[in-house]
């Protein structure tokens, strides 16, 4: 049977350092994924992912706005930002090398995360589900985000951005005609 990620179970996230001290955190809640799922065989599985850049909170409106904003990702020029895999390689039990390439502000380049099988349920109301957890970083400035303001000599904004995805695939079922007398 066929899989696809559920959006309702889905999550990605990111991190940078303020001033080098504090981690700040933020999120986007408008994430659509394709492609085909092979939670038995990961390595055989391709995704892609888009995410809407306007769907980005950290839950301060004048961060978000900045982070929108052309100092960093330019909601105006490029509205989404995307990944496509190029390949799922084991490392060990439940871990996984997610490479692939991410397009932020029309720049592309290979990234690789690191993919972890979580678990597996059976449930009779939402269905077969497998979680999986991904997680690496990127340098903004790779992808033209060249702000560097500085305040006593430590970067406002961090150039590295740890990013966190979370999502669960579900086992579509096929409509199996009710009985007839």
């Amino acid at each position: 049977m066929p899989w696809s990620v559920d959006p309702m179970h889905t999550q990605v996230e990111f991190s940078a350092k303020h001033f080098g001290m504090m981690t700040v955190r933020g999120h986007f809640q408008e994430v659509a994924t394709t492609g085909d799922v092979d939670p038995a065989h990961p390595e055989q599985s391709t995704l892609e992912v888009t995410i809407n850049v306007a769907s980005l909170t950290t839950n301060n409106p004048q961060r978000d706005n900045d982070l929108r904003s052309s100092y960093f990702l330019e909601l105006d020029k490029y509205p989404t930002i995307t990944f496509k895999s190029t390949s799922i390689q084991p490392k060990s039990q439940d871990l996984y090398t997610l490479t692939g390439d991410l397009t932020i502000k029309g720049i592309t380049k290979p990234v690789a995360l690191d993919l972890q099988r979580y678990g597996e349920v059976n449930d009779p109301m939402m269905g077969h589900r497998v979680s999986f957890g991904a997680e690496g970083q990127i340098n903004r400035k790779d992808f033209g985000m060249e702000f560097d303001m500085l305040a006593d000599n430590r970067l406002v904004v961090s150039h590295e951005i740890k990013i966190f995805i979370e999502a669960e695939v579900v086992e579509q079922v096929a409509n199996v005609p009710a009985a007839t007398a």
